[in-house]
C-alpha cells in the first residue's frame, strides 16, 4: 500500500514538529520534516508531498500574536504555490499554533471558489482565564464529513494554549461558520453536550475548537491529536483500559484521503 508523503513545516520556537512526524509514520504516512526557509528557497518541494502540516509550538515565540509570522512568511514567500498545493485537492493540517497560522494566513475559513486563500476573518485570541490552558478536553465533530474527520462522532484530546479562543470578525460571520459548514469541531462534554468552563477551556465562540474549509481538505485545530496516539497517553488509561487513541482518527482518515489523490 503506497505511503503518501507528508509535509511538516518548521520554525524558530517550533517544538511538536517530532511528535507529528511520528503520529504521521504510525497512520502510514512517510512524514519530512522542513524548515519554511528551506521551503521558501525550494518550493518546488510541495509538489512532492500530498500532505502538508503545520505543527504546534510558539512559532518566532509569539511575539507580535500567536503564529502571525509564520503565516506572513507563507503568504509572502509561498503563496502561489500554496494556491496550486490546495486547488490540486491536497490536504492541510494545522494543530494548535499550526492552526493560529492558517486562519492568519486566510487559509481557514478560506476564500471563495476561485481561491483558497481568503481575507482573514476569523482569529485565535487569549484564553477567557488569562491562563495557559493545559488539559484534556472532549471534542464533538461537525455533521459534516471531511477528509479528517467523520461526522457526528466524540473524542478526547488535550489542549496546551494560551490563545485559543476563536473569535469572528462579526456575528455574520459567526453564523456563516455554522450555516456554511465550517466547524469541524467543538468543546463539549463526555455525553456531546456544550457547556462553560472548563468544557469549554478557552470561551471560543460557538465552542468552536476546529475550522475546516469548504472542500473539508484544510484542517485546523486547537486540540493535540499527535498527543493521543497510543491509548497509554490518555491519563485515566489504567482505569478505563480503553483500546483506541482518538488522535488516530485525524491521521488515519487524512492518509486514507490522500491515498486517493
Amino acid at each position: 500500500m503506497s505511503k503518501p508523503k507528508a509535509m511538516i513545516v518548521r520554525t524558530a520556537g517550533t517544538n511538536c514538529d517530532e511528535e507529528t512526524a511520528h503520529a504521521w509514520e504510525l497512520a502510514g504516512a512517510e512524514p519530512c520534516r522542513v524548515h519554511v526557509r528551506e521551503l521558501a528557497d525550494h518550493p518546488d518541494r510541495l509538489r512532492e508531498v500530498r500532505i502538508l502540516t503545520i505543527p504546534g509550538g510558539f512559532s518566532y515565540g509569539d511575539d507580535i500574536s500567536a503564529g502571525k509570522i509564520l503565516a506572513c512568511q507563507l503568504i509572502h514567500h509561498l503563496s502561489d504555490e500554496l494556491r496550486e498545493f490546495v486547488s490540486a485537492g491536497k490536504l492541510v493540517l494545522g494543530i494548535c499554533n499550526g492552526f493560529q497560522v492558517l486562519v492568519k494566513a486566510g487559509l481557514l475559513p478560506g476564500g471563495g471558489p476561485n481561491d483558497p486563500i481568503g481575507p482573514q476573518t476569523v482569529t485565535l485570541t487569549q484564553n477567557d482565564s488569562a491562563r495557559y490552558e493545559d488539559r484534556w478536553v472532549y471534542l464533538k465533530s461537525g455533521t459534516r464529513a471531511s477528509a479528517f474527520l467523520p461526522p457526528d462522532v466524540i473524542l478526547e484530546m488535550p489542549v496546551a494554549h494560551g490563545e485559543g479562543k476563536l473569535v469572528p470578525a462579526d456575528e455574520r460571520e459567526l453564523q456563516r461558520l455554522a450555516t456554511a459548514g465550517h466547524i469541524a469541531l467543538t468543546y463539549c462534554d463526555a455525553e456531546g453536550r456544550r457547556g462553560p468552563y472548563p468544557v469549554n477551556p478557552n470561551g471560543s465562540r460557538m465552542d468552536i475548537a476546529g475550522l475546516t474549509d469548504a472542500t473539508g481538505r484544510i484542517l485546523g485545530l486547537m486540540p493535540h491529536p499527535e498527543r493521543h496516539m497510543f491509548p497509554h497517553q490518555h491519563p485515566e488509561w489504567t482505569r478505563r483500559r480503553r483500546e483506541n487513541a482518538d488522535g488516530r482518527v485525524i491521521f488515519e482518515a487524512a492518509v486514507k484521503a490522500a491515498r486517493s489523490l
